[in-house]
């Protein structure tokens, strides 16, 4: 009794943040999906640069986050990829009887989902800023964070929000538990059903699109496109951080159902 009393003892969050690691880090997706994240956040920026013209009424910050579109699918994968990791591997059995106690696992996989998250965001948004650096020059499209245009927050909610996806990812993952389930779902929550909203606007579909969580890209919008956005929607007006605490519901909801069918159900 001793014994497996300290056992379980020695089962602590960093051990268990290292052991998940280590799985995270032994699957090829953890290199590859992070790359091509970055690779097709590069798309977008790059062929709108191409066309920028001076006075076209394009921004700066505009043509750097606009790869967002492209890049939220990339994480969204990330986040499932690792939500799933332990049921696609059939290792589930092992881990759980390894942390009895299993929420420390979800919490772990959070950690990890957001630090990768994070970093692939964040070398996405700074290659998006190199690589049209040229073409913005030659619009006479200058960036400037310290501008009273919304870009600063532009670039911090580019950041947020991919992180935001990818832990919606993990959410349905470890909800689900079936990579292909799970992805669907998640694309068709965030994306497909936004476009099918926005493409019959009225008051009952702009206020359920608000709803959805691919309002969170509000949060990667200048001041003059959030205008826009809201003014052309008959829904409620959320504003940029609104838009993002919808997303961040969203994420929580997900979050917790997934530690209630943890720690009440089968793990397998």
């Amino acid at each position: 009794m001793t014994t497996q009393t300290a056992d379980r003892r020695a089962v602590t969050l960093p051990r268990v943040l290292a052991s998940e690691w280590t799985k995270t880090a032994g699957l090829a997706s953890t290199l590859w999906v992070p790359i091509t994240t970055v690779v097709v956040a590069l798309a977008i920026p790059l062929g709108l640069t191409m066309f920028a013209r001076p006075g076209d009424g394009t921004t700066a910050a505009g043509l750097v986050v606009s790869g967002v579109v492209l890049a939220q699918l990339g994480t969204l994968v990330l986040g499932v990829l690792v939500g799933t990791s332990d049921h696609a591997t059939s290792t589930a059995a092992t881990t759980y009887t390894a942390v009895p106690r299993r929420l420390p696992v979800l919490v772990a996989q959070v950690v990890l989902t957001t630090a990768l998250a994070l970093v692939t965001a964040v070398v996405a948004l700074g290659a998006a800023v190199l690589v049209t650096g040229p073409g913005r020059q030659a619009a006479g499209l200058s960036l400037d964070l310290a501008a009273d245009d919304g870009t600063a927050r532009a670039f911090v909610g580019y950041v947020l929000y991919l992180t935001a996806v990818a832990l919606l990812g993990l959410g349905l993952g470890a909800v689900l538990r079936r990579p292909a389930g799970a992805l669907v779902t998640g694309v068709a929550v965030l994306v497909v059903l936004d476009q099918v909203l926005a493409a019959n606007p009225g008051r009952v579909t702009d206020t359920v699109r608000v709803l959805l969580p691919g309002v969170g890209t509000r949060v990667v919008e200048t001041d003059a496109r959030l205008a826009l956005t809201e003014s052309a929607s008959l829904g409620p007006h959320l504003g940029a951080w609104g838009a993002g605490l919808v997303l961040a519901a969203w994420v929580v909801g997900l979050l917790v159902a997934a530690a209630v069918r943890l720690r009440r159900g089968d793990v397998t």
